[in-house]
């Protein structure tokens, strides 16, 4: 028979405090969605308040972002994967680390009474060439813009309502994705029409803008816009007869076979094959207006004369900082309990975005060190870098870097990326040494660019040429390679001359 007891166990289990718990979902957000969480938590807690650039600089604080330099030599191709070289650039990096002091979290500051470098006039010290781009904000949607057409015509109400019903049907592309007959159902009962009526009220859909539109058919589509041209045009009949039922021949470059069929001459093929070409197979896309979707860089990457600076982005979060003036007046007593709550809880997250900063930094650091042969000489010199490199690199967690790198951006003078595009896998080279496979990528590009158009390169072919350069690498990688770079085979990208 069992008796009840008591036991005594001593153990270790890891908890995870709101601060740290803050701190991890702060990191991984991206700059708008954090932006969206400082706004409501500078709504809902009344011990934040939002410091804009005239309160910094009546307290003597510095709008400057927070910056890290280093002094790297242009790495020549032959030593760029070199990991001599990079040792040399992370030894003369800590150098200028302590002379710039970035983002280093000093133990006895009042964290407290710490702003946010945020917003700021001049978001880049090292670019005084500053555009404003603006977006297109009328918004108008392809059916929009057909609707509006419809009204302005002489049809009838019934012919309207038929119109509309088209219009519905009509994607994006500009094409009718329904069945005729289908249209013609859903107008019942209110409304009961024929097809063919349908199919004629069509005939007024398509000749409205854009040239093309309400199509069913990518041959009917080009055949609208050739019958907008001028009978005279040369090469217009022939380019209707083309669209009408030899696009195919047109699409597998069967010149020859095309002119006997059409018995036609070689000028007059190229005449009307001018005009093919010039129809835009999607018409829908020059009206359908998409909001544009900017991304906001987190750092900055410039070169100096001293080497490569990393800079926060001070446009990417708003200054706060406590409000003084509320935090003077709780007591010690229990009547503030609340406002004590909302004063740690204001501190923790002005202590969170300083930790989000200084991680960002440093992850951003790395990469720019290790990466630096990318930034001198473009993709072909991309090293390979996984999540672990950086992880050992700055002493943390693989999962850190993993949510650190995940939706940010770095602004380079060669386009802005996310941290994600400078990891890569590794490929073994015939010397010993491995290369990235963005690299292997670049001199895909490379070599389908400069091929010969009437003979392109092989799969096969591209890989024993990689492989006389170092890089070995089988067909099937080079194809899967090739088809993620959206470049079709070597059957497709043959270009035969209309003669």
């Amino acid at each position: 028979m069992l008796k009840p007891a008591l036991q005594l166990r001593l153990g270790q289990q890891l908890t995870m405090t709101p601060q740290l718990q803050q701190a991890i979902r702060l990191l991984q957000l991206p700059v708008l969605e954090l932006q969206q969480q400082i706004r409501e938590a500078l709504e809902s807690n009344v011990m934040l308040e939002a410091e804009d650039e005239a309160g910094s600089l009546e307290t003597g604080e510095s709008a400057e972002p927070h910056e890290s330099t280093y002094e790297s030599p242009a790495p020549s191709p032959e030593s760029s994967s070199n990991n001599e070289h990079n040792e040399h650039n992370e030894d003369r990096g800590e150098t200028a680390e302590a002379a710039e002091q970035p983002l280093d979290i000093v133990e006895d500051q009042d964290w407290s009474d710490t702003p946010v470098t945020g917003q700021s006039d001049t978001p880049w010290s090292g670019d005084d060439d500053h555009s404003q781009d603006f977006s297109d904000a009328r918004g108008e949607t392809l059916q929009e813009h057909l609707t509006w057409q419809l009204e302005m015509s002489r049809l009838n109400e019934r012919e309207m309502r038929i119109g509309a019903a088209i219009i519905d049907a009509i994607n994006d592309d500009g094409y009718v994705i329904e069945p005729l007959d289908e249209i013609a159902r859903n107008l019942q009962p209110e409304l009961v029409v024929a097809t063919a009526e349908v199919e004629r009220v069509l005939k007024q859909v398509q000749a409205m803008d854009p040239a093309g539109v309400g199509a069913r058919s990518v041959s009917e589509c080009i055949e609208l816009q050739l019958r907008q041209l001028d009978p005279d045009t040369p090469g217009r009949e022939t380019a209707l007869a083309i669209a009408a039922g030899y696009l195919d021949q047109v699409a597998e470059q069967q010149y020859a076979l095309l002119r006997r069929q059409l018995r036609v001459t070689e000028e007059e093929l190229e005449n009307a094959l001018v005009l093919v070409r010039a129809c835009q197979p999607r018409p829908g896309s020059s009206v359908h207006s998409v909001p544009a979707e900017y991304i906001v860089p987190d750092v900055f990457v410039r070169r100096t004369e001293r080497g490569w600076a990393v800079d926060i982005n001070p446009a990417s979060l708003p200054r706060i900082r406590v409000n003084q003036s509320y935090a003077g007046l709780i007591g010690r007593g229990g009547d503030h309990a609340m406002l004590r709550t909302q004063l740690q809880e204001a501190r923790w997250l002005i202590r969170s975005l300083e930790i989000r900063n200084e991680t960002l930094l440093k992850v951003a650091r790395c990469i720019v060190q290790r990466q630096s042969a990318f930034l001198e000489n473009g993709d072909e010199y991309m090293q390979p870098m996984i999540l672990k490199d950086v992880a050992e690199a700055v002493q943390m967690h693989e999962s850190t870097i993993s949510r650190v790198t995940t939706n940010k951006y770095m602004h380079t003078h060669r386009g802005v990326f996310e941290f994600r595009y400078f990891f890569s896998s590794h490929v073994a080279a015939s010397d010993g040494t491995e290369m990235s496979s963005t690299a292997i990528r670049a001199k895909i590009r490379k070599l389908v660019a400069a091929e010969e158009p009437d003979k392109p390169l092989s799969d096969s072919r591209i890989a024993d040429i990689l492989s006389r350069e170092g890089v070995l690498v089988a067909r099937r990688t080079v194809a899967k390679y090739r088809e993620a770079l959206g470049i079709p085979p070597s059957s497709e990208r043959k270009r035969v001359s209309v003669r």
